[in-house]
């Protein structure tokens, strides 16, 4: 299946509830399966990878489960967080995914998990999924992991460090990649009383426990996603007119992706903040070369390219290195569906990508997405900039946005189903 997406006046105006933080939802109900008081949580994101995670946590109980199997599709956060959550739950369990979840490593987090006592076996290739975990009480103590690795590894240790007897001590060797996210992991910790130290180059968490805030009626409202706002940001520096509320942001925010109302003002797009949301409206284009190191935000990558080169901006992209694990390798996805649009996309090395735009881009005749969300979102707001685009597989985008098409039938986007060749 795909859809052949345009938008007759080239404006963006209205209003959008966005989508809620996946990320943000994730690691809070974690915080909820380990925490001593019940607590409800509000606006918990629809996206696949959420869904899939909550229903794996409501089957599982405070009595051990011996040889049950979870499959969390291609839910990299989910795999992630179960991976340490389980390890530390009285059991026996399975945890698989699809065939591109068993490409994604894991043994890092499997190896610093080992160190801290934990009893995790592979059952296919070494050091990828399918896992065999034995969860029981873990020792805890200090290991020692690489800071380019992906940040939800290390947030997959900090959210069950308090479990732990002895605590935790990471220390990082080398420069540590997305820090926001472990920011935002820590944060979240805080408020359900929990703390750690970020000093230098470790973290510490002692063995504490999770409580809920002592105010009455305590609910956790998880803000809405500036990943999926990027989107929107897009899609407005592409319009001929823009005026347009994205509802359910915050400034500041935990997410690190808050940085795009920032990162868009080189591309003309200004933010108003309200108690209801964001108003973005276009200004003056102020960027004819672009240079960016996305290590604090590699899920904003895809949005932004595809915008430097639909407004002819020459521009260079750092801090690459981890997206050639996602749910595809985004770098050889990016050059080969922007190619088509008649962009030159020069591979520096694994951490950093050269983009030259064409006087004029081609129109392409479909986009691929190679069964990643990111891409058939990223490449939808060329319909601004060409008379239609067509994107092939797009239900990937509930993996974070599930009502993605929807939402841009709301706001005038004529979105036809045809049939692939």
């Amino acid at each position: 299946m795909m859809y052949r997406i345009s938008h007759p006046t080239k404006t963006l105006k209205g209003s959008v509830a966005l989508s809620s933080s996946k990320s943000e939802s994730n690691r809070v109900l974690i915080i909820q399966a380990l925490c001593k008081d019940k607590f409800e949580i509000k606006n918990l994101s629809t996206a696949e990878d959420t869904v899939i995670l909550q229903k794996i946590l409501n089957t599982i109980n405070v009595s051990a489960i011996n040889d049950v199997t979870y499959d969390v599709g291609g839910a990299g956060t989910t795999m992630r967080f179960l991976t340490a959550f389980l390890a530390t739950r009285q059991g026996t369990y399975t945890l698989t995914g699809n065939s591109r979840m068993k490409k994604r490593p894991i043994g890092i987090l499997v190896e610093a998990l080992r160190q801290l006592g934990a009893d995790i076996e592979y059952l296919e290739q070494e050091g990828y999924p399918p896992l065999q975990i034995t969860g029981k009480h873990l020792t805890g103590g200090e290991v020692e992991v690489d800071g380019s690795v992906s940040s939800q590894f290390i947030s997959a240790l900090l959210l069950i460090a308090p479990e732990l007897k002895n605590g935790l001590v990471i220390k990082f060797k080398g420069e540590v990649t997305s820090r926001p996210y472990i920011d935002m992991t820590m944060k979240m910790m805080q408020e359900f009383r929990v703390y750690g130290i970020w000093q230098d180059e470790s973290i510490s968490v002692s063995q504490q426990n999770y409580y809920k805030k002592s105010e009455e009626n305590y609910v956790y409202k998880v803000e809405a996603d500036w990943s999926s706002a990027s989107y929107w940001y897009a899609i407005g520096a592409l319009a001929k007119e823009t005026d347009f509320m994205i509802k359910g942001l915050k400034r500041p925010s935990l997410q690190g992706d808050g940085m795009v109302a920032d990162m868009f003002t080189f591309f003309g797009i200004k933010s108003e903040y309200s108690e209801e949301g964001i108003r973005i409206t276009k200004t003056k284009l102020i960027e004819e070369h672009f240079g960016f190191d996305f290590s604090d935000c590699p899920d904003l990558v895809q949005t932004i390219a595809v915008v430097v080169s639909a407004l002819n901006i020459s521009a260079f992209f750092n801090g690459l290195h981890t997206l050639k694990i996602k749910e595809t390798d985004r770098i050889e996805a990016l050059q080969n569906e922007l190619a088509k649009l008649g962009v030159k996309v020069e591979i520096e090395n694994e951490n950093s990508m050269k983009l030259t735009p064409p006087a004029k881009l081609h129109p392409p005749k479909m986009i691929e997405t190679y069964d990643d969300h990111r891409m058939a979102m990223a490449f939808a707001p060329l319909a601004m900039v060409f008379d239609s685009i067509t994107i092939e597989q797009p239900e990937v985008v509930k993996k974070s946005y599930r009502n993605f098409w929807n939402d841009l039938k709301h706001l005038g986007f004529a979105i036809e189903e045809v049939e692939g060749n």
